[in-house]
């Protein structure tokens, strides 16, 4: 009987395997947890969150923000906003000078959306390039260069545009009143600027380094400005 035994379990084991229809149900185990785990990550990515970069009534440095003064100029806070104010010396040459500045604020050449919800109390008529009261969606410190300063927005008393003058939108400014600006850029580099949900200006070929900053961006004498920003907030595109 042993000698039988022996040769049934070694008929069992010598057996050859076989390819057909009956293998089908053999599935590599790893490579259905490998797709299952691209599935889940495909639909566990998470989605574009509004981040808030500037809360009003804290400090800015400990937001991330860097201040790039020349005097006269002065930052104070109040419950809900940071103030800014530059003015000028009489007599002088040059102007105070003030922006809040976020360098690695948004991802350069993708596509994105920035809200500033601010109060603009006074400010004088900006100058080609130039503006006492500025939201820039392209920053190089410390005051902005080159194509920083032609997509640059401008905010007088009683308009917006770009400081390269090629276009401007009429709306109330200095009313004593919040506003909230948007500046997007699209997947084809083009610019679009809302005021309180208002389209106001378009942009084409708009070219940014990640850096953003707000306030007053000249020396020019007597341009100067009172801002108060009660937020800025990076929005989903």
């Amino acid at each position: 009987m042993r000698g039988v035994l022996v040769c049934v379990m070694a008929a069992v084991g010598c057996s050859s395997v076989k390819n057909g229809p009956a293998d089908a149900s053999m599935v590599d185990p790893d490579a259905a947890i490998d797709d299952a785990v691209i599935d889940d990550a495909a639909i566990d990515a998470p989605a574009c969150q509004p981040k808030v970069l500037l809360v009003g009534g804290t400090d800015v440095a400990s937001q991330g923000w860097a201040t790039v003064m020349q005097g006269p100029a002065s930052i104070t806070y109040g419950p809900d906003y940071v103030h800014l104010q530059t003015s000028t010396t009489t007599g002088a040459t040059t102007s105070g000078q003030q922006l809040l500045n976020y360098q690695g604020a948004l991802e350069v050449g993708k596509p994105f959306k920035l809200q500033v919800v601010m109060l603009v109390e006074a400010v004088n008529p900006h100058n080609q390039f130039d503006s006492a009261a500025a939201i820039m969606g392209s920053c190089a410190p410390p005051f902005g260069a080159g194509n920083d300063r032609n997509q640059m927005i401008y905010l007088d008393s009683g308009k917006i545009g770009w400081a390269d003058d090629t276009q401007a939108f009429t709306t109330p400014v200095t009313d004593d009143a919040y506003h909230t600006y948007e500046l997007s850029v699209d997947a084809g580099n083009v610019a679009h600027v809302s005021v309180d949900g208002i389209a106001a200006l378009t942009h084409n070929g708009f070219v940014g380094n990640g850096s953003i900053a707000i306030g007053d961006q000249t020396n020019d004498p007597n341009v100067d400005s009172g801002i108060r920003i009660r937020s800025v907030t990076r929005l989903c595109p």
